[in-house]
């Protein structure tokens, strides 16, 4: 019994001392390596975020999406960071076959994917919408059939809330075409109705002059990107003729801003005699008996 321990103990100090002195230093390389990397990649996101909060002019929001977006990448990439290093340590340090290891993974890697493609799909359009930043908080957008304010984005939803307060919860995989109301800037396209027997050149002149006192206003100048335009006649229909300006904004004010040029169009015309635009009235009787003779 002895004899067998003692055996069995200069063969476990034999081997330590030749994996010590052959595989030891492979495994601390391995090791020092995964630690380099994983600080490396630390590092990388830390300074995607502070890039993106120094040169982001939408401030919180964007560096939001940016934490987002990295920490996704950092998750990711410690999670294959360790996981090669496991392989690694395992065929280099123990002499471990990980062939069925790597087989029984990617086995386990489709049963996931086949049960999770919902998921797997919004998470990848989600990423893309981050780093594309194809909107943001606060803008307003068309998508999956509904429209409404953005209120939240993350990996797998987004959320819209529409004009009557309907909250909208829409997963990233079912958004296709996004149509973005408040990028960079927005169009206000006013018809205005006016009387057939009215001047064309004297309407289109009233709203040329209502645009450009609206310009030149500095209650509105930093709503307003380019001066407004009054192309002139859009559509002749019945007794009224509709006449087209259009104005760029800033993303969304372009609900104010019509609103208050309507209120000046409507006083400028009261007070120039203009007579607006009113559908023609049909009438509909029986004409009065008429006795035949």
């Amino acid at each position: 019994m002895e004899e067998q321990f003692s055996n069995n103990w200069h063969y476990w100090h034999n081997y330590l001392v030749v994996w010590t002195r052959d595989k030891a230093p492979k495994l601390l390389v391995i090791l020092v390596l995964a630690f380099i990397f994983v600080r490396l990649l630390n590092l990388i996101t830390r300074k995607l975020v502070a890039l993106s909060e120094k040169s982001s002019a939408h401030g919180a929001l964007r560096t939001q999406q940016v934490r987002t977006i990295t920490g996704v990448i950092r998750s990711v990439g410690v999670f294959l960071i360790i996981f090669l290093t496991g392989m690694f340590v395992l065929k280099d340090g123990f002499a471990i076959d990980i062939a069925p290891l790597l087989a029984s993974a990617g086995i386990a890697g489709l049963a996931i994917g086949f049960g999770a493609q919902t998921m797997v799909k919004d998470v990848i359009n989600g990423f893309f919408i981050l780093v594309e930043n194809q909107y943001e908080v606060g803008d307003t957008i068309r998508a999956a059939g509904v429209s409404g304010t953005v209120e939240e984005i993350t990996m797998r939803r987004t959320t819209l809330r529409d004009g009557d307060g309907t909250l909208h919860i829409v997963p990233n995989g079912a958004i296709q075409i996004v149509s973005n109301t408040t990028r960079d800037w927005s169009q206000v396209t006013l018809h205005v109705a006016a009387d057939y027997s009215e001047n064309s050149d004297r309407v289109v002149e009233l709203l040329q002059e209502v645009a450009k006192e609206f310009f030149n206003d500095p209650a509105f100048k930093d709503d307003v990107v380019a001066e407004p335009q009054v192309p002139g006649i859009e559509r002749v229909r019945g007794h009224e003729v509709d006449y087209l300006m259009l104005i760029k904004v800033r993303p969304g004010k372009q609900y104010g801003v019509a609103r208050e040029l309507r209120r000046r169009i409507k006083v400028c015309f009261e007070k120039s005699g203009i007579k607006t635009g009113a559908p023609a009235q049909v009438v509909i009787g029986r004409l009065p008996d008429v006795d035949n003779k």
